[in-house]
């Protein structure tokens, strides 16, 4: 049975004249929202019986709350309950992060020490630890100081004058809150990208650095919303102090209600005011968190006086504020590229790694001259990502060794004996050997200036001024000089890609690596990123590029390795391998691609 249909009964012609009709002088009527509209009824009436039956009832004795809310005492008590809550606050905030980064640390024991930390104080209630610390001096009369191991005292005090009833809140509520905070700055700690922290590593950033600058500023979009959730418990928590007989806002009011027998109007005094802390310390997580979501929108809302406090800023260097033409600038650019030292050559000594069971590289030999171009092609899981991330030593293997212009990566050598480096000088060398990534791993929180001459700066001593015309120079190279404010979440992956490579080379690195740079692109935007590094190719900066775009690596490679099952097959230039590769698993390969 064959199913049909008809099209005679219907008018191709085109000549006929639409008709149009013009709709703006319709009257529009809103969709109806009965439900909508019944419980804002319903929500405004509950609040007109709250409000009514509130001030309304003469036993809420709003005059005896006029009376003591400004009272003296009530204030005193209310400035003990701030400081506490700011002593507590900023304390248990320090201590707290020293905790997490101690429980993400390499030490074992430190992070055991670090986890019993955490254990022991989150499982002790507040009022228990309040008044085992009031009590201490039963157990140690004296808190002394002195030479372990000898009779020298440098420090020796009664406990009990040393720990007040204040101190003793004051410590009590900075060990509960940096138990509990630890854990959530760990938690914002570990949702940072992994690659946040490879990009920092491959760009010298001592671990310091990489913690302060690179991690915890990202940290903190997941970090502040939960930690001031903390905090506003922690000034509620205040009030379990009383246990203590010290006098802070509840314990003040607890003694004046005792005596005048006005209950309800002094617990409002104290309710109101801490109203009134709670929504300070709201507001200012409104405007703390926007500062930190810098970079996470693609339109972020101004803070409040931003534009005032931006006049006080100091301007760019003439460069970078782009008073040189875009010709200075890349004359400039190629004059200091010219000046620095040529690339390094790469002497890869049979090197294997195994993740597990898995062996994804196995006695892999490779020498790359310097100012060579080698691409490095073959099927996914082939082992090419892994060996260019040990060239770095972003990889550590677990044989052989790689050396750059004969200097071994991750070791010294002093006699026939090698010694491993510690991380400091193993981020020290990675500077020579620059890295750019597949998903780019830009530092989303900082601009496109900030991103380029954080290195520059911090590890390699250069002034403010100086990476700022060279960070402007090298925007200029790749074409998006007037991104530098820019952050990276509000440009393309291209524009990405390109700043990312512009970063690297701001260290002015002997060998560049490049992993997959255009898979993570629109097929639109792969052309000007490869443009970049063909225009890099001719700089004399020794370039390594895993690709899968034959043709590029055609027409840039000096050399081209040809790699599978974590073992290379087969080397050779490009007109060598593409034209008369010799292995037969290259020529299958290369019959898939071409």
């Amino acid at each position: 049975m064959a199913l049909t249909t008809d099209f005679a009964g219907v008018d191709r012609g085109t000549g006929a004249a639409e008709t149009k009709t013009d709709y703006s002088r319709y009257r529009i009527v809103p969709a109806r929202h009965p439900g909508r509209a019944a419980g804002t009824i319903f929500a405004a009436l509950v609040i007109a019986v709250v409000l009514y039956s509130t001030f309304t009832n003469p036993r809420w004795g709003w005059g005896v709350f006029a009376q003591w809310f400004f009272a003296e005492p009530v204030l005193v008590g209310l400035g003990r309950t701030l400081l506490l809550t700011a002593l507590a606050a900023v304390s248990g905030s320090i201590l707290g992060t020293a905790l997490a980064l101690a429980r993400v640390s390499k030490s074992p024991l430190l992070a055991s020490l670090s986890w019993g930390y955490i254990w022991l104080l989150r499982s002790i209630p507040m009022i228990v630890l309040l008044l085992v610390l009031n009590n201490l001096g039963y157990l140690y009369e004296t808190i002394s100081v002195g030479v372990p191991f000898s009779d020298k005292v440098l420090f020796n005090y009664p406990t009990t004058q040393l720990l007040t009833p204040f101190a003793a809140a004051f410590l009590g509520l900075t060990l509960n809150q940096s138990a509990f905070l630890a854990e959530i700055v760990r938690g914002g700690i570990l949702s940072v990208d992994q690659g946040q922290l490879e990009a920092a590593a491959s760009l010298g950033l001592p671990r310091r650095r990489q913690a302060f600058r690179i991690v915890l500023p990202q940290a903190m979009r997941s970090i502040l919303p939960t930690g001031f959730n903390e905090i506003i418990g922690l000034a509620k928590s205040t009030s379990m102090v009383y246990v203590l007989a010290l006098p802070e806002l509840f314990y003040t009011v607890q003694v004046i209600y005792r005596r005048n027998l006005e209950v309800i109007p002094l617990l409002m005094v104290a309710t109101v005011w801490y109203l009134v802390i709670m929504t300070v310390l709201s507001i200012a997580q409104h405007y703390i968190e926007r500062y930190f979501s810098k970079g996470a929108v693609r339109n972020p809302t101004p803070l409040p006086f931003q534009a005032f406090f931006k006049r006080f800023e100091r301007p760019l260097p003439a460069a970078a504020a782009g008073t040189r033409s875009d010709t200075e600038a890349l004359a400039a650019f190629r004059s200091a590229t010219d000046l620095r030292a040529k690339g390094g050559a790469v002497r890869i000594h049979g090197i294997s790694k195994s993740f597990g069971t898995l062996k994804v590289l196995e006695d892999v030999e490779l020498n790359l001259p310097a100012g060579s171009v080698t691409a490095i092609i073959g099927p996914s899981g082939s082992g090419k990502s892994t060996l260019l991330r040990a060239i770095n030593h972003l990889e550590r293997v677990d044989s052989g060794f790689i050396s750059v212009d004969g200097e071994l990566v991750g070791y010294t050598q002093k006699g026939e004996v090698l010694y491993e480096l510690k991380e400091k000088d193993i981020l020290k060398r990675r500077t020579d050997i620059g890295m750019v990534f597949q998903n780019f791993n830009l530092f989303p929180h900082l601009t496109v200036l900030e991103n380029i001459i954080e290195a520059p700066v911090q590890v390699r001593g250069v002034s403010r001024d100086e990476a700022t015309v060279f960070a402007q120079e090298l925007l200029a190279r790749v074409g998006l000089s007037d991104k530098i404010d820019a952050y990276p979440r509000q440009l393309s992956g291209g524009q990405q890609q390109r700043v990312a490579i512009a970063r690297a080379l701001a260290l002015r690195p002997k060998v560049l690596l490049f992993d997959e740079p255009t898979s993570a692109l629109d097929p639109e935007l792969v052309g000007e990123v490869l443009d970049v590094i063909k225009e890099l190719a001719r700089t004399g900066t020794t370039l390594v590029i895993v690709t899968h775009e034959i043709g590029f690596a055609r027409e840039v490679a000096d050399t081209v390795v040809f790699m599978e099952g974590g073992h290379i097959l087969e080397t050779g230039s490009p007109s060598q391998i593409f034209n008369d590769a010799r292995h037969p698993r290259t020529r299958a390969f290369l019959a898939k691609v071409l």
